[in-house]
């Protein structure tokens, strides 16, 4: 591929410790078939220096605006870009970007962007929940910015919490799905909360034996990463997968049916909508055995008795505890997958349920899906075998359609 013919990005690098880790996102970019061009500020070359990001990315790297001045690199870089995401962006850099201030070749960049915009934050805890941090951030989405929610964990020294960039294959996702949605509207979902379940639950026997299932999680979290790419706040409630979190959501692990009622319950609240993907058990133990259940010589094992599991879905889509609120179900069928799953469409109450067929080899912890979306309102959108972040989008357009019309 002629590099005329590839998307063009813009990596802008600001000066944080976490300013190392650009390099793998510029290396996923560069690999998918992307051409880079990095933008550090003068404060990020002082934690990885010039040579490197030029070798990675195959293009030249400058940071003012005094350079190459007849190509007019203020203006030039920025208007040609198909995407820009900065990684990290310290609060200084988000600051910068929220008043307008173009003293280096970045925020420059960032004034002649008219394309989608990613910020991916790093900072320390107490830095990222300052008023002022707080303030500038919901200025830029509200101009339409993506800006990544920043993960949780450990930090600059002895220091934990919420700050760390997100991982960089993550963030790669985000900016690939930006790219991938081409003129679609790109933020449609923005000011929107969204709450969606992904996984699947795990019932104890004993301390060490549970009844679980083969999902996965990934068709949640294509979700998840999808409605961040579609600016909206996203809740994922994580039931044992062993996935890296999506970069932007905030993540709640489980691990049972009733800890999965107990966080999307509690996440609904201010919701706008709701997405039940994940697979959640019909059944427990009615007995948990605090001792390893044994087995005995010559004698057979007792039969496990089982009692219900609180309806979710159902509870959701009776309860809405926000007016206007989109309820979102998933059917896994092994036949009659329509009429199975108009049926359940009815009895759960929800607005759309996304029905699939499943088995041994087919759609769990598969990268691919193919299935189809029924509505309350009697409609049927196929969707063909292909990425689960299509079928993601399928579920989105139709919430947002949705969303709109109410």
């Amino acid at each position: 591929m002629d590099r005329s013919d590839k998307p063009r990005v813009v990596l802008g690098v600001s000066g944080g410790i976490a300013a190392y880790k650009a390099c793998e996102l510029l290396r996923r970019l560069t690999e998918s078939g992307h051409d880079v061009r990095v933008v550090p500020t003068g404060s990020a070359l002082r934690f990885v220096g010039e040579p490197t990001w030029a070798a990675l990315s195959g293009n030249p790297v400058t940071t003012g605006v005094w350079e190459d001045v007849h190509e007019v690199p203020h203006v030039r870089i920025g208007q040609e870009a198909d995407l820009v995401v900065v990684a990290p962006a310290t609060a200084d850099t988000l600051a910068r970007a929220a008043h307008g201030l173009a003293d280096d070749l970045l925020t420059n960049t960032l004034l002649t962007a008219r394309c989608p915009v990613v910020f991916a934050p790093a900072m320390h805890t107490e830095m990222w929940e300052h008023p002022a941090t707080t303030e500038n951030v919901a200025t830029l989405r509200r101009r339409g910015a993506v800006v990544i929610e920043p993960a949780v964990g450990r930090l600059t020294g002895k220091d934990t919490g919420k700050g760390r960039l997100p991982d960089p294959g993550e963030i790669f996702e985000v900016c690939r799905r930006l790219l991938a949605r081409g003129s679609a509207p790109g933020r449609d979902l923005a000011g929107r909360h969204v709450v969606v379940s992904a996984g699947g639950t795990r019932e104890p026997l004993d301390p060490v034996r549970f009844l679980g299932n083969r999902s996965s999680g990934r068709q949640g979290y294509a979700l998840a990463r999808t409605a961040v790419a579609r600016g909206a706040r996203v809740t994922l409630v994580a039931a044992n997968t062993s996935l890296p979190d999506p970069a932007g959501a905030d993540v709640v692990p489980v691990g049972t049916a009733v800890q999965l009622r107990e966080a999307v319950l509690k996440a609904a609240e201010d919701a706008d909508v709701v997405v039940m993907a994940a697979a959640v058990a019909d059944f427990r133990p009615a007995r948990y055995a605090q001792g390893k259940i044994k087995k005995r010589e010559g004698r057979e094992p007792e039969p496990v008795a089982l009692v219900r599991n609180p309806d979710v879905l159902a509870e959701l889509s009776a309860a809405r505890p926000r007016p206007g609120q989109v309820v979102v179900g998933f059917a896994a069928e092994t036949d009659d997958v329509l009429a199975n799953g108009r049926a359940k469409l009815a009895r759960k109450g929800c607005d759309l349920l996304v029905v699939n067929e499943v088995g041994e080899d087919r759609t769990f912890g598969a990268e691919e899906n193919e299935a189809v979306v029924l509505g309350s309102d009697g409609s049927e959108t196929p969707v063909p075998h292909g990425p689960k972040e299509d079928l993601a989008d399928t579920v989105w357009d139709k919430v947002v359609h949705m969303l709109n019309a109410g």
